[in-house]
């Protein structure tokens, strides 16, 4: 039987492909506001309903981002729906305060000049205090005067409020639900120690609340709220969109000018939206999604607007913000590739070594931007013993939870896969060299175990080629995260040192369409001078790395390698075993 090694793979399905959505880019593009129900048909479908219910407390609680674009975004769609569905006739909310010497009378509102009369409308805050939410009673030179708050705005309409600020205020948050219960809106001072200097009238009041913020505020709001959170409705702004077909890139499209018209930004070129797929592709880590996040979304545009100067945005100029927000933001992963160039880091890129290997991971600095993909050298040594495993990293608290089940799960696979009727005659020691923090993550237990048979079956390793990869029980290469990081960082060392062509790094072959690689790998990946391979199990990465199979029928292979050593160990053993200690010969055949 002969053993070929895998191919690399091609660079033309290392990238979306963008040239069936060519013809879109030419398109001039008019902003229809349905673009919305269709990219958020969830989120939609819940504010049609928050529209509509006749619930005692009308809420909808909104996972979202707690940035204000997403605040003013939400505003804007909830008017077009408004407009939408409204009647030509506008109704009106609230009232009139009349106040005199020593009274305050209230009235219905006749027109929308009463000082407490309002359309409804929608009305949206980030952040809020006491006296802007609820207004507030103003005494000078002993007049009064009534001032209102968004609650009063918002009378008969929609009220979208941070999640996050109305927990910090739980005060604020019960008299505000009062409100949204009794329908009623009652005056308080904000001193107090001190009572309103008269009596004011109460006034109906009823809006529909919005409250939108993160995972975490949720939950907290759930545990302050548990019945409430329970009858809410629930929506959540969706951060991807699927790249399925020619309508879901327009809807995509729309979404990111709406954005953009939003700004303020000039028209765009057809270069532009290629340059921007490519760096969305990155942002999701998926050849087959493109990004909704508006924030990301506005910070690609702000950068490459600063680079525009003839009045239309054009994709050199977003590629080169991202080219100088990289040298920016560059400096920590200049200082490690000129750490490893000094062999104040070792890592070998050539040559081959018995039990060790080149992993590779993602780091990322506390309060900086981006995460850096480098590589680490991982070493295995064997020796005679029980069969203990000592993960080195575990031992001295180095290693997480993640990281420490993706090694217990290869040496699992590694001793059912050798099915040997005794314990193995060997211990080893696994560690992760250089490494002086905290490191998870299981995506290199694929690595660690090409490093461990390495160092039992005595076969060297190819340091030009880095692995990386996680494993299951039965020997599949499973998929991880940072993938294109992890690539570019072994590639920027290798591209120091001069490619050869020989270089390059094992990647699951689910992971392929994860890849969204830049310019410069996907160059020397064209030309043949940096490869990838995409490996499914550890067979196929193993033949990679040494050049020998796992198994062979038919000539060697690191399995029989290993269980030679193993009977060669044992059969010294017994010839050991001699005068008093024959006994032990006939234990261990029993």
């Amino acid at each position: 039987m002969v053993i070929l090694k895998k191919d690399p793979l091609k660079w033309n399905i290392l990238q979306t492909s963008i040239e069936r959505f060519q013809h879109l880019f030419l398109k001039n593009l008019i902003v229809d506001t349905d673009y919305f129900r269709i990219v958020q048909a969830r989120l939609y479908n819940g504010l049609d309903l928050l529209s509509k219910t006749m619930a005692l407390e009308p809420i909808m609680l909104i996972k979202s981002p707690e940035s204000s674009i997403y605040f003013t975004f939400l505003q804007k769609i909830l008017l077009a729906m408004q407009e939408k569905t409204a009647n030509k006739t506008k109704i009106l909310y609230g009232g009139r305060y009349e106040i005199n010497e020593h009274t305050v009378d209230w009235y219905p509102a006749k027109t929308i000049q009463d000082n407490f009369a309002t359309y409804g409308g929608v009305h949206q805050s980030d952040w809020i205090e006491h006296n802007n939410l609820f207004g507030c009673v103003h005494i000078y030179k002993n007049q009064v005067s009534l001032s209102p708050g968004l609650v009063h705005h918002a009378n008969g309409g929609f009220l979208i409020l941070s999640l996050r600020a109305i927990l910090e205020q739980p005060l604020m948050w019960l008299r505000l639900k009062k409100i949204l219960t009794c329908k009623k809106y009652e005056w308080y001072s904000s001193d107090h120690s001190a009572p309103l200097p008269l009596d004011i009238p109460s006034m109906p009041m009823s809006f529909r609340l919005l409250l939108m913020g993160g995972q975490e505020a949720l939950e907290d709001f759930k545990n302050l709220e548990f019945e409430l959170t329970n009858v809410s409705l629930y929506g959540e702004f969706e951060d991807t969109i699927e790249l399925s077909d020619d309508i879901a890139f327009m809807n995509w499209r729309m979404w990111v000018q709406s954005v953009a018209d939003a700004m303020g930004c000039p028209p765009t070129d057809y270069n532009f939206w290629p340059a921007l797929v490519h760096e969305g592709i990155r942002w999701t880590g998926d050849q087959g999604l493109l990004p909704l996040n508006l924030d990301w979304i506005r910070y690609q545009l702000q950068e490459a607007l600063l680079y525009c100067t003839d009045g239309l945005m054009k994709g050199n100029n977003l590629k080169k913000a991202i080219k100088m927000r990289a040298w920016r933001e560059g400096l920590i992963l200049e200082k490690i590739l000129n750490n490893i160039e000094q062999n104040q880091i070792q890592i070998d890129t050539k040559g081959e070594v018995i039990g060790q290997i080149n992993a590779l991971s993602v780091i990322e600095f506390p309060g900086h931007p981006g995460a850096f993909g480098t590589p680490v050298r991982v070493s295995c040594v064997v020796h005679i013993g029980d069969g203990e495993f000592i993960d080195v990293e575990r031992k001295v608290d180095l290693g997480g939870s993640i990281h420490s089940k993706g090694l217990m799960i290869m040496q699992s696979w590694l001793l059912s896969t050798l099915k040997l009727e005794q314990n193995i005659p060997f211990s080893a020691s696994l560690v992760f060299e250089q490494s002086y923090s905290e490191l998870d993550g299981d995506s290199a237990s694929l690595a660690a175990l090409c490093a461990l048979i390495s160092a039992l079956s005595l076969t060297p390793i190819n340091q030009k080629i880095a692995v990386t990869g996680s494993i299951d029980q039965l020997g599949s290469v499973q998929s991880i995260g940072g993938i294109n990081e992890k690539i570019e960082g072994f590639f920027q060392i290798c591209n120091q040192r001069i490619l050869d062509g020989c270089q390059g790094v094992i990647i699951p072959s689910s992971n392929i369409r994860h890849l969204s690689l830049h310019q410069d790998v996907m160059k020397a990946i064209k030309n043949g001078t940096f490869s990838l391979w995409a490996v499914s199990n550890v067979d196929e990465a193993l033949l990679l790395l040494t050049g020998v199979p796992w198994k062979n029928k038919l000539g060697p292979s690191l399995l029989c390698f290993i269980k030679e050593r193993i009977a060669k160990i044992n059969s010294q053993d017994i010839r050991r075993r001699t005068g008093p200690l024959r006994w032990f010969n006939w234990i261990s055949s029993i």
